[in-house]
């Protein structure tokens, strides 16, 4: 289908005369350019055209993104820095992974266990080099948020429903990854994950308290029946575990903060969680205090094959499992694609879902609950010069061999010690800084900061979720149905046009406006569109604008448009033409140029009218008023830049002994827009 554009010579136009009313003729270009593929329905459908065309080596290495690393190793180089990597996250990783545990209301034992299999999965399924998998502190306290509804922690079935857990999230990323579908969880801005981790981290800071002060308190993830429990029961506070738990706490917060500031200290901040268990695990060796509760004896070995059951729990479980995979998609996701980028190599967000969902599915055959990216073992991975997936094996060796030979000297590791861990990873997450920015920059991003932190705090992690989530969905919502509609003026001297509010210099003409929609038209905004442009023929940009003859419609930013809209804008051509108000196009796309045109919205308003330039535009306007009133129009000055002259202009008044440029009119004094 040819459709012809409107548009004039440029030849015709004498330097140091544009935009000042002359007359040129126009000629009508028909477009002759190649029409291109249709694009597929969706990214599935992409992708499998595209896994259609590729080698066998290459389709080797979409479905085990570990060859990649495998065929190009440089063993003299990588092996040795993978190796120290490997070894210092895994050190890292045994405290945490049993105070992860004991957070999620299992033995520490099933901490070990999810940092040892779903580790060797992901570095064969998963595409990031230096992430660390293994259990989180957030997946954790969701764990126990969810699994503790059902069943009491002290109960067989609470473990189980764990592991049945993982099973479940493995599978829903699985699903995601293969379908393609991580590009939903986009919509959760910035400011919502940060709200709800904020909240999180409060909330998994109180609920250690109990091993600080040597009573018990209610599980809880809202904040009121936490603070009342810690209240409730201050008559039962013990003095021994409050003040070994405080020590530890001051000595990991200590080494983190010397491993940040100090450069030939860093590795100091990764060494906290394990000095405080060497510290605490010492001490109660040596006194032996009954009044330190212990996390006792823990088995020896390696995890044994188990196939998850008990799913007739499924339908309980199931909305937890896509609250996991999204804060696993949020979260470890956003740190792989952070790593990836520092280290010059892609990473494809489906097949990261991919990989970690086989981690986890993997894992619930071995006892492990459900597990994901961690930022500061994957933070402290890459710092230490992780360079491919060998690193987190020799990390799950690691934890292999603390499996086999050193659990029965973790017996004797103090409660309060593997809390302060715990707590000092929750105070790292409250993200203060974070919220002062938003303050600053955005009030809008700072009020869904603030509305997701609030209801994660007082009503619990899944009604925080959900009213983070819609808050940052009804604000796409809204930022889609009221699109910015700018006004744009002419920047004397040149052929362009822009925005009159961000470009004070620019001018307007008498009689014409230039309005650029900066957003798809389609049903959602539709009627705001159409009573934005409806305003423009009764307003006026000067003290001595009489009528608005011409409304140009720019638009280039405009990727496409539905019926919905072509009907909103049949409408106002309509009511325009009853105006005596002429509507000018000006560089539609092809998808919205065929739309227009299959709607007959391109005959209604006159092929003549649509221009490949809103200069183009302006012209044929500008030689329409002339015919029509045998006079150019005058140009509205927008601010001071157009009441006074410019540099071009003293130019001509220099050579010409004129006030103004040959052909213009004077400029009208300065107007409020």
């Amino acid at each position: 289908m040819e459709i012809p554009y409107a548009t004039s010579s440029s030849l015709d136009l004498p330097d140091g005369k544009i935009g000042t009313g002359v007359v040129r003729q126009a000629r009508l270009t028909p477009l002759g350019h190649p029409s291109p593929p249709p694009s597929l329905a969706t990214p599935f459908f992409r992708w499998r055209s595209k896994a259609g065309s590729m080698t066998a080596v290459e389709l080797l290495e979409l479905l085990l993104p570990c060859i990649r690393w495998i065929r190009t190793y440089r063993w003299r180089e990588y092996l040795q820095m993978d190796v120290v990597a490997g070894v210092t996250v895994g050190v890292m990783l045994i405290p945490q992974a049993m105070s992860y545990a004991k957070l999620a209301g299992l033995h520490p034992i099933y901490g070990l266990y999810s940092g040892f299999v779903p580790i060797f999965a992901y570095a064969i399924f998963g595409s990031s080099r230096q992430l660390a998998i293994g259990p989180v502190t957030l997946v954790s306290l969701v764990v126990l948020n969810a699994v503790s509804n059902i069943v009491d922690p002290s109960d067989e079935l609470y473990t189980e429903l764990a592991i049945l857990l993982a099973f479940m999230v493995g599978v829903v990323e699985c699903i995601m990854g293969l379908l393609r579908l991580g590009w939903i969880l986009r919509f959760i801005g910035r400011s919502v994950i940060s709200g709800f981790i904020t909240a999180s981290a409060i909330v998994i800071a109180l609920s250690q308290t109990k091993y600080f002060l040597g009573y018990d308190i209610v599980r809880s993830s809202e904040i009121v029946p936490l603070a009342k429990s810690i209240v409730a029961g201050s008559g039962n506070f013990s003095w021994p575990p409050f003040v070994m738990g405080s020590t530890i706490l001051s000595v990991i917060i200590l080494m983190k903060h010397l491993g940040k500031t100090k450069k030939n200290l860093k590795f100091l901040g990764s060494s906290g969680p394990l000095l405080a268990v060497i510290l605490g695990t010492s001490f109660m060796k040596v006194f032996h205090p009954s009044s330190i509760s212990v996390i006792g004896e823990i088995p020896q070995g390696l995890p044994k094959f188990h196939i998850p059951g008990e799913f007739q729990y499924a339908r309980s479980l199931i909305s937890t499992a896509f609250l996991i995979t999204a804060v696993a998609v949020l979260e470890s996701v956003g740190i792989a694609k952070a790593l990836a980028a520092k280290n010059g190599y892609e990473l494809d967000p489906n097949q990261e879902l991919f990989g970690l969902g086989m981690a986890n599915i993997c894992g619930s055959f071995f006892s492990a609950y459900p597990a994901t990216g961690a930022f500061s073992r994957s933070a402290v991975n890459h710092d230490s010069g992780a360079k491919t997936g060998l690193s987190g094996v020799i990390m799950g060796l690691t934890v292999g061999c603390a499996l086999f030979f050193l659990t029965p000297l973790f017996t004797d590791i103090p409660q309060c010690a593997l809390a302060a861990i715990v707590i000092s990873v929750g105070i790292s997450l409250v993200d203060y800084e974070e919220a002062l920015f938003l303050w600053h920059v955005d009030k809008k991003d700072f009020l869904l900061w603030t509305i997701t932190c609030i209801t994660t705090l007082f009503l619990g992690i899944e009604i925080g979720v959900l009213v983070g989530v819609s808050s940052s969905l009804a604000y796409v919502i809204h930022e889609s149905a009221n699109p910015h509609i700018a006004v744009l003026g002419w920047l004397p001297g040149t052929t362009i046009y822009r925005n009159i509010e961000q470009y004070p210099e620019a001018c307007i003409y008498d009689g014409i406006v230039v309005v650029r929609i900066d957003a798809p038209i389609y049903f959602a905004n539709a009627s705001y569109i159409r009573d934005r442009l409806q305003e423009y023929q009764t307003k006026k940009y000067g003290p001595e604008t009489e009528k608005v003859y011409f409304v140009i419609i720019e638009m280039a930013s405009v990727p496409y448009i539905d019926c919905s809209a072509v009907q909103a804008l049949k409408d106002l051509h309509q009511e325009y033409k009853s105006q005596e108000i002429q509507i000018a196009i000006s560089n539609p796309n092809r998808k919205v140029l065929l739309t227009l045109s299959r709607s007959g919205l391109v005959e209604m308003i006159g092929k003549n009218w649509y221009f490949v330039s809103v200069h183009e535009a302006v012209q044929a306007c500008l030689q329409e008023m002339s015919n029509l009133h045998g006079t150019a129009p005058r140009i509205l000055g927008n601010s001071t830049a157009c009441g006074q002259p410019d540099f071009l202009q003293k130019l001509w008044k220099q050579q010409d002994g004129d006030e103004s440029p040959p052909g213009q009119e004077p400029l009208l004094p300065v107007k409020v827009v």
